[in-house]
């Protein structure tokens, strides 16, 4: 008889606490104004870390295509151009700004994709593109052609621009 009336004193305790809330939000003062404004901010900030960046490689030859992917290929390959819906055996490290490495594949080991049909960065996706069988290439990828907002969750923080070093082993 003790273990109910316990039971039944918890169960008024427990739901005595279940109120509804008191509600303090405020509303979001939020505009595409503002969202717009914050983007440009955080794209020029990216921007001036890249140029910081490649001004300490000034050796580089630096190409950019339209989306922002830069890329410099430093050792010429001499096999066929890379296409869509071929099979790409890769050797990379990739890099933060920092000289940090975040990945790369392991010692005498090709990792593979199935180029533009594979869940790989749109910048290594668009880089590989650019490329040679046997071409070896350093593609700077700005945060919104790799891991965007988010990061990966891992190794790569949100917002954060990438350095691949990219050796394009083989095409199948």
């Amino acid at each position: 008889m003790y273990k109910i009336g316990f039971i039944f004193s918890l169960m008024i305790v427990l739901s005595s606490c279940e109120g509804a809330p008191e509600k303090n939000e405020k509303p979001i003062d939020w505009t595409n104004e503002k969202s717009t404004r914050m983007h440009q901010d955080l794209s020029a900030e990216e921007e001036i870390a890249i140029d910081l960046f490649l001004a300490q490689h000034a050796d580089w030859k630096i190409t950019e295509t339209g989306s922002g992917l830069q890329y410099y290929i430093y050792e010429k390959g001499k096999g066929q151009q890379a296409e869509v819906g071929d099979i790409a055996q890769i050797e990379y490290k990739i890099s933060l700004l920092d000289g940090t490495e975040c990945y790369k594949t392991a010692a005498d080991e090709v990792e593979e994709f199935k180029i533009d049909q594979a869940d790989i960065e749109s910048g290594i996706q668009e880089g590989v593109k650019l490329l040679k069988k046997g071409d070896r290439a350093k593609f700077i990828i700005p945060s919104h052609l790799a891991h965007g907002l988010l990061g990966d969750m891992s190794k790569i923080p949100p917002l954060t621009t990438i350095v691949v070093d990219f050796y394009l082993y083989d095409l199948l």
